[in-house]
């Protein structure tokens, strides 16, 4: 259950070696399209990070406003508008996570090959 969560998108370098028989993505110095996959895994992982901090602001300051609304009905229901907001984002964020996960486990094999990115294989 706990291998649910583990991230399999993880942030590389440019010069790591994508498969021993292609060799590195960078040519010369210059990034090739092999390369590609690299950059959307570290897309990949840097969005997700971005949304969970994004959800945790909104909810830190859904919460504060809630607080300090001081019994003002307008203050009070916006506040839970952007709690409500926020607790959305995440269940969607995690459902879609979840799903993908699924998906792996039933028809790829639970191997995590649908969170790394191959190209020409």
């Amino acid at each position: 259950m706990l291998s649910l969560f583990a991230v399999y998108a993880q942030i590389r370098d440019w010069n790591a070696d994508l498969d021993p028989a292609r060799g590195s993505c960078m040519v010369d110095g210059v990034p090739t399209l092999s390369c590609f996959e690299i950059v959307f895994g570290n897309v990949l992982f840097m969005m997700s990070g971005l949304i969970v901090l994004v959800l945790f602001i909104m909810l830190v300051t859904g919460s504060f406003s809630y607080l300090t609304s001081l019994g003002n009905p307008e203050k009070i229901k916006k506040a839970q508008g952007t709690l409500k907001y926020a607790l959305i984002g995440f269940a969607l964020f995690l459902t879609s996570f979840l799903i993908l996960t699924v998906i792996d486990q039933l028809f790829l094999g639970g191997n995590g090959n649908i969170f790394n990115f191959k190209i020409g294989e």
